[in-house]
């Protein structure tokens, strides 16, 4: 295969996710996919985010030709192991907020990549942990104010300029803003696909965001 053999869809309606996903300069069309994602009983962060990956994936790939590659994704937040989904109203996401002021906890996205003519579905799971700052209950106010949280698991954006709630990290930012594109670039390749671009370099200039653990993601093997 050459790198753009296969019709990129990607199973999202979500903003961030498709101008990352643009990032690499390749066309890509978009599939949005409305799953069920009530988490199961006793269902823990990664496993949780796994099969809605997954769920996602095999939904859009329905009546699709064997030329496309499926890319889906699903992120979460967890704080001490509690899965914080998007916030249903306002009082919810203060609640969240408040909950995550001054404290880390670990977010979560899970990428599939399924090809419509075999079925086979290829998995990764991006982990990082994010610290935030002790922002203020005014903060937090401002924030709900401009009707941010409600789409956005934990009720937050950690690029979101005017509210930064996040301190200094080291880990995958673009896994937090929702889709890890190293852990994504790793899996094309070895499905003998890829972008064409240096894409660690163009994901830190749109992110602003110095990397450190890029080199150690694409050199894992799993």
């Amino acid at each position: 295969m050459n790198q753009e053999s296969l019709t990129l869809v990607l199973a999202s309606q979500s903003p961030r996710r498709v101008r990352l996903l643009g990032l690499g300069e390749r066309p890509f069309e978009t599939r949005p996919m409305d799953v069920d994602e009530t988490r199961l009983p006793d269902e823990g962060a990664r496993d949780y985010v796994l099969r809605v990956a997954e769920d996602k994936a095999r939904a859009a790939a329905q009546g699709l030709d064997e030329d496309c590659l499926i890319v889906a994704a699903d992120t979460t937040v967890a704080l001490d192991g509690r899965i914080l989904a998007k916030p249903e109203d306002a009082e919810e996401a203060r609640q969240m907020l408040r909950d995550l002021r001054g404290r880390s906890h670990q977010v979560y996205t899970a990428v599939a990549l399924l090809q419509p003519g075999s079925g086979e579905v290829t998995m990764d799971l991006a982990t990082t942990e994010v610290p935030m700052r002790d922002y203020t209950d005014a903060e937090i106010e401002a924030y709900v104010a401009r009707g941010e949280p409600f789409d956005k698991a934990g009720g937050y954006a950690i690029q979101d300029e005017d509210f930064h709630p996040v301190a200094e990290m080291a880990g995958c930012f673009a896994n937090v803003v929702g889709l890890p594109l190293c852990h994504l670039t790793r899996n094309l390749e070895r499905l003998g696909e890829g972008f064409g671009v240096d894409m660690p370099a163009a994901c830190q200039a749109h992110l602003g965001y110095d990397c450190p653990v890029f080199d150690e993601v694409l050199t894992w093997a799993q």
